[in-house]
């Protein structure tokens, strides 16, 4: 029986972690593929992928990383022969990217890159799928690309935000004006989308992508500094992307008993499995002028 997917790190893995072959990556399911690059489905999103020099349409910039997507490629050559499709991982990674699934990223010794080992393979860290897109290669052929970006720990590499700028300075290919959501969940996160099925506790609609249902977690009382927020059940709330916006600017906010109050009128939709801390609830209101 095949083993589980596993997101995020995994126990005593931690960066710059040296594999010999992929064998060693299989018994701890860091990576449970022998041959191929993306560990996972269309259905459950994909948790790790190996860069192996397997595409010549891969860049690799170290904490950003434009990913050629799995399939029509000749093993020999490394070019492409036939049009790449959206299904199986390639559909995963966007499925990882609506989702914010974070990717383990593995570097091998047939990966041209300063960043790769001169044998077997070293993990590179988490990182997070920004974008995709359908493009032609260099052979010609349709290619599925992604770009990932480092999310991991390791708070001396570069931050989201300075590789936003940095992308943001490249001349752009593909076309212009283009605004990218950085959307990175935890297990938390993922859990209260699912108890409400991906729907917004505002509106009660869901948005419907190629890849499944879409929502994004809120904190009602944002984490880091100089919030202070936690990343537990009873400071998220599930929300489409247009009124988590606005919940986070302002524009909103709740009363201890779930009514909304600012621009919006009626009732937070709640699911009797969740409920909310209520100094958070409080801590939201007085942020933004509400108390």
């Amino acid at each position: 029986m095949r083993k589980p997917i596993i997101f995020g790190e995994i126990l005593d893995i931690g960066e710059g972690h040296w594999f010999k072959d992929r064998k060693e990556m299989m018994l701890s399911s860091f990576h449970r593929n022998w041959g191929a690059g993306i560990d996972g489905n269309a259905k459950e999103g994909v948790a790790a992928i190996v860069l192996s020099g397997g595409y010549e349409d891969d860049e690799d910039l170290g904490d950003e990383i434009i990913y050629t997507g799995a399939g029509g490629n000749d093993p020999n050559t490394r070019k492409q022969i036939k049009d790449q499709t959206w299904d199986k991982g390639n559909a995963g990674l966007r499925l990882s990217m609506d989702q914010g699934l974070p990717v383990r990223v593995i570097r091998g010794y047939s990966h041209k890159s300063e960043f790769s080992p001169a044998t077997g393979y070293t993990y590179a860290g988490l990182y997070s799928v920004v974008d995709s897109w359908e493009e032609n290669g260099k052979s010609g052929f349709k290619i599925c690309r992604f770009r990932l970006e480092y999310c991991g720990k390791n708070k001396e590499r570069n931050l989201p935000e300075t590789l936003e700028l940095r992308y943001s300075k490249r001349e752009k290919q593909r076309k212009e004006g283009t605004i990218l959501r950085i959307i990175r969940d935890t297990k938390i996160v993922r859990d209260i989308k699912k108890l409400y099925n991906y729907e917004c506790q505002v509106c009660r609609h869901t948005i419907n992508t190629r890849s499944g249902r879409y929502a994004e977690g809120a904190h009602v009382k944002p984490l880091g500094n100089p919030h202070d927020g936690d990343d537990s059940i009873d400071n998220i709330i599930c929300l489409c992307p247009n009124h988590h916006v606005m919940f986070d600017k302002g524009s909103f906010s709740i009363n201890d008993n779930l009514e909304l109050i600012g621009i919006l009128e009626g009732k937070l939709f709640f699911h009797k499995q969740h409920y909310l801390n209520k100094s958070n609830l409080e801590y939201h209101r007085k942020s933004h002028g509400y108390n």
